[in-house]
């Protein structure tokens, strides 16, 4: 008994001299709704995206997720949210390709650090852009429209839904690499483009399959080829960029999941394990293809690797073709 005994105090003493940090238990996680920033309008392929892997991490984990569209300035205002917001998990921001191109757009002038300021999370998604032309436009294929547009120096009109966005600089980096003379017209969104390029008015447009097939289907718009190395859900009839005769190029959009920096590592890897789950879920896999999103699901550290390549790719054919920041 009195062993007990003095096993007791032994152990209230020692609790007695650990330091309050020490006796406290970590919180739970997460102890209150956790908020989702998109840096986009609702409905678009990034908001899409976003709702349908968030969906599914509730029903997986039971947590309380809100989602935020905070649209504006390219996606630095939703951005800046995140990265202003404190790092305790319950903050996270869907980002896309423009994130890696505004490291260089911007460069200087950006409110964060487009790598520091975050944690990646995962790489959710990854959909190779469709390049389509108007029908009345008279090639076949990609390597028909180089030519034409060479033997048209400055008849060739391209459009994006705007400056920076990757179908703008996926259509740079084709003129880079093919010598095509085509020029950029930029709109605010892909819906004034598109109904230009089904009037006539505009020759060439570039967008995720989602966007664009369905008017590919109708007969509106000529589709020419994806940029990507193999053939797309949601356009497997649509040939890759070499089979069409171009060059090998790739040029996408893609969604990633990213955390304020400094956000514990534990918390990161545990959103990163359920967005993984929730991504390659038979249910979640069949919606992504009907997009035309390649399903991923990465860990925190290929997402960051990943993000590192994009700005890297993007700043050579950003700084090469002298595009500017509207």
């Amino acid at each position: 008994m009195q062993t007990v005994n003095f096993a007791k105090r032994a152990a209230l003493a020692l609790l007695l001299t650990m330091p309050a940090w020490a006796q406290a238990q970590a919180p739970a996680w997460p102890s209150k709704p956790i908020k989702w920033i998109i840096p986009y309008t609702p409905g678009g392929i990034t908001d899409n995206a976003t709702r349908m892997v968030v969906q599914k991490v509730q029903e997986q984990t039971g947590w309380t997720i809100v989602i935020e569209n905070k649209p504006g300035a390219n996606s630095i205002l939703g951005a800046d949210l995140a990265a202003r917001s404190a790092p305790d998990g319950h903050t996270f921001v869907t980002v896309i390709g423009a994130h890696a191109a505004n490291a260089t757009l911007y460069a200087g002038r950006l409110p964060y650090d487009v790598v520091k300021s975050f944690a990646p999370v995962s790489l959710v998604g990854i959909a190779p852009l469709v390049m389509t032309v108007t029908n009345s436009l008279p090639v076949k294929d990609v390597k028909e429209l180089i030519a034409y547009s060479k033997a048209n120096p400055g008849k060739v009109a391209f459009g994006s839904s705007g400056v920076g966005a990757a179908a703008h600089l996926t259509q740079e980096l084709l003129k880079q690499v093919s010598g095509a003379d085509m020029v950029h017209v930029p709109y605010k969104g892909t819906a004034p483009a598109l109904a230009d390029l089904m009037g006539g008015n505009l020759q060439v447009l570039t967008d995720t399959a989602s966007a664009m097939m369905p008017h590919v289907r109708s007969g509106k718009i000529k589709p020419l080829a994806v940029f990507s190395n193999k053939r797309v859900p949601g356009a497997a009839e649509v040939p890759t960029i070499a089979e069409a005769g171009g060059p090998a190029i790739e040029g996408s959009t893609w969604v990633l999941f990213l955390a304020p920096s400094a956000t514990p590592k534990d918390i990161v890897n545990r959103m990163s394990a359920e967005t993984a789950k929730a991504i390659n879920s038979p249910e979640l896999r069949a919606k992504f293809e009907a997009l035309g999103i390649e399903s991923v699901g990465s860990s925190p550290e290929q997402a960051g690797k990943f993000l590192d390549e994009e700005i890297v790719k993007w700043a050579k054919v950003i700084n090469a073709a002298g595009v500017k920041a509207e």
